[in-house]
């Protein structure tokens, strides 16, 4: 009997341990499956309705910028945008590097100090939620210098005839990165697969391809081809940080208006008639085919690590009046992060620089009221364009069959007064960003940098 009960009192023991050890595994937390792609926007804006939010993830945070960005998608959402570009975020180069994010040693992952592909896909999601694209900044001129490829393919890059060494991209002095060959067709093959992976495996909406124009274009128009075939029935956007005419002929929807923030900065810097604007306007449009677009700014990365808008177009008000010049006339509209709070420094994208999103309200507000206004009439993006031509005010008017609206807009630091053009002599009209009632009779009187935009 007492065999009997202790060969129970084992087999009892045992059941009670395996039936705990089942428990305790069964409560184990289980090892995530890999996500999938992002689920996909719903519908991507049109070209030519694009207003864009340019993130440079080291103004939101020292580490884990992506999830910083992503907790302010809420006031990002409410200036009006509807793609957000963001800058690289890929590991960044050590060998001969200055802690550039464009020096990048590994095209499919993250840098720690950015976070994870999680963290990306979080960011990516809550962008969709809010029915905003997401497009990535996209390197295709040159590597770090300790990418792997170096190592396993330095015929991937561009040699020194004479001594026969990898360069560095010239003319330029980017002497922390290496120049690619794109006479290698298995680099290009890499390359348009590196692409593709965060179309087709992330789920991101596009790209903005920096140094475009350095890049052959037919490279571009089989890379864009693969891209638009990869995404299937989603819509991608593709920006090219360049000027070529070809640019669209390869495939892109939109390049940059760099000439006409040229003249811009002329009107600015050295008196130049404003006149001159629309000059610049369609030099720049005649060689555009129907549909594609300008990408219209007062800054962005490269020209906020210089000058913030406010000392760029000498004050506060400039640097508003010279928004309206440049996204109202023609083209798509664009938002660099910091200048919706009138970030005053210069802010150097190599490292980390806070910016306080609290500061100058009122601006914020007043990004928010020119990109709903440009959101909500249509006109303004699709209307024909006539202008009366000034040397000290920038006036146009926009029109189609059922609309029209005028733009004027004072580029000069002395209050001005205009004559009210004909079509608009005594017509009652409503301006658009303060509501109020105004009855144009013989003349326009716009204080310094004011501007109206009347319907």
């Amino acid at each position: 009997m007492k065999k009997k009960s202790t060969t129970f009192y084992k087999i009892c023991c045992s059941a009670t341990l395996l039936l705990c050890s089942l428990v305790l595994f069964s409560c184990q937390p289980k090892a995530q499956e890999p996500e999938g792609p992002v689920p996909p926007l719903k519908e991507m804006p049109a070209v030519k309705d694009v207003a864009m939010y340019q993130v440079n993830p080291r103004v939101f945070a020292p580490e884990k910028s992506l999830l910083a960005v992503a907790d302010r998608i809420d006031s990002i959402k409410a200036l009006g945008v509807n793609v957000m570009w963001v800058m690289p975020i890929y590991p960044i180069g050590i060998e001969k590097g200055k802690n550039s994010p464009y020096c990048i040693r590994d095209y499919k992952a993250i840098a720690p100090e950015f976070g994870t592909i999680d963290d990306f896909k979080h960011l990516a999601r809550v962008c969709h939620e809010h029915g905003m694209g997401i497009i990535l900044d996209w390197v295709a001129n040159h590597t770090a210098w300790d990418h792997p490829w170096v190592k396993e393919h330095p015929d991937w890059y561009t040699h020194d005839e004479n001594a026969d060494t990898i360069i560095h991209p010239r003319p330029w002095d980017w002497y922390d990165v290496a120049d690619l060959n794109y006479d290698n067709k298995e680099m290009r093959k890499a390359m348009i697969d590196a692409m593709k992976y965060w179309i087709a495996d992330v789920g991101i909406d596009g790209f903005r391809c920096d140094v475009a124009d350095g890049v052959p274009a037919d490279f571009w128009k089989e890379a864009i081809d693969t891209l638009r075939q990869a995404a299937g029935k989603r819509q991608i956007l593709m920006l090219a940080e360049g000027k070529r005419p070809d640019n669209f002929t390869a495939g892109f929807d939109m390049n940059y208006g760099w000439d006409f923030k040229d003249q811009l900065m002329k009107v600015f810097r050295e008196n130049a008639p404003v006149s001159s604007l629309f000059d610049a306007d369609k030099a720049e449009y005649d060689s555009l085919p129907e549909g594609k677009v300008k990408l219209r700014f007062t800054t962005n990365h490269d020209h906020s690590t210089e000058q913030t808008p406010p000392v760029e177009f000498n004050t506060l008000r400039g640097s508003m009046a010279a928004y309206v010049a440049s996204v109202f006339l023609h083209g798509g509209a664009l938002i660099y992060g910091s200048q919706e709070v009138a970030y005053p420094e210069p802010i150097n994208f190599f490292k980390y620089v806070p910016v306080d999103w609290t500061a100058h309200p009122e601006i914020y507000k007043e990004y928010k009221d020119l990109i709903s206004i440009y959101n909500e009439t249509p006109v303004i993006r699709y209307g024909d364009i006539k202008p009366y031509p000034d040397n000290n005010i920038l006036a146009f008017e926009r029109s189609n069959d059922s609309e029209r609206v005028l733009v004027m807009v004072n580029l000069r630091d002395s209050t001005i007064t205009v004559p009210t053009p004909q079509p608009w002599l005594n017509k009652e009209a409503i301006e658009l960003r303060t509501k109020f009632a105004a009855g144009l009779r013989d003349s326009v009187e716009l204080a310094p940098y004011a501007y109206f935009i009347f319907q």
